[in-house]
């Protein structure tokens, strides 16, 4: 299955060329396509994941689409997994190494075939950044998801009450100073097991709201003389809930 869907974005060589999203997911050991771009929605096979219409990033820390991704329509279906379990994002061939990768968690009104996204409590399932070395030459997280075919994986807290959730996997890619790049890609869940746990009001976050260009870690320039040579990085927004 995902050597099919790596097919379907091998022709738009130059969109792809560029930047990218999330092409499939593997959830609980379980295949799911995701939604195509610059396709027309309305002839794309029904998906767990929301819409996204373009390549490019959300630069605009703001701006509603940071939430899912523009334009962020609802997905057609869920993704049935159990808490405990492991999520697996796969993106197209990723040109940027710069950056944290963020995974996050979000509550839906009822049905997330039917819940928007705004005014959703976010929460951290699993985050990482700057793993060695100095902002500017030192190895992030995300040239590690470069090195896993793509990919990226965190687990969903087995303490995790049941119901229904969206799955928000983020790249906040910092390479280019002062002009921060967010990728961001929504799935719906309907997450089941015996958890009764809920993260408190410490862990959660509205997106958007939780960055802001008045950040020093999200409008940054990592070659600049102050920066160049720091050896940490603080990951904007809420701490990791683990259940």
């Amino acid at each position: 299955m995902k050597s099919s869907i790596v097919a379907s974005f091998s022709a738009l060589v130059v969109s792809a060329a560029a930047h990218g999203g999330v092409l499939s997911y593997n959830l609980g050991g379980a295949w799911y396509n995701g939604f195509v771009p610059y396709n027309n929605p309305a002839s794309e096979a029904p998906s767990i994941q929301r819409e996204w219409d373009t390549y490019d990033p959300i630069q605009n820390p703001t701006v509603s689409t940071l939430a899912c991704n523009a334009n962020g329509a609802l997905g057609k279906l869920s993704a049935t997994v159990a808490a405990g379990s492991k999520v697996t994002a796969y993106w197209n061939a990723w040109p940027h190494t710069i950056g944290p990768v963020i995974t996050w968690m979000a509550a839906c009104s009822g049905s997330c075939t039917s819940s928007s996204p705004s005014g959703a409590a976010w929460f951290k399932i699993g985050q990482a950044g700057l793993e060695s070395g100095t902002l500017s030459t030192g190895h992030w997280a995300m040239a590690d998801l470069v090195a896993n075919n793509n990919s990226w994986t965190d687990t969903i807290p087995k303490t995790l009450k049941p119901g229904n959730y969206l799955l928000r996997h983020e790249l906040l890619a910092i390479h280019t100073s002062n002009a921060p790049q967010w990728y961001p890609e929504c799935a719906q869940l309907t997450v089941t097991g015996s958890g009764t746990a809920s993260p408190a009001s410490s862990y959660l976050a509205s997106i958007p709201g939780v960055y802001s260009m008045s950040d020093p870690n999200v409008n940054i320039n990592i070659y600049s003389n102050d920066n160049a040579q720091k050896t940490t990085y603080t990951i904007p927004g809420p701490a990791v809930w683990k259940g």
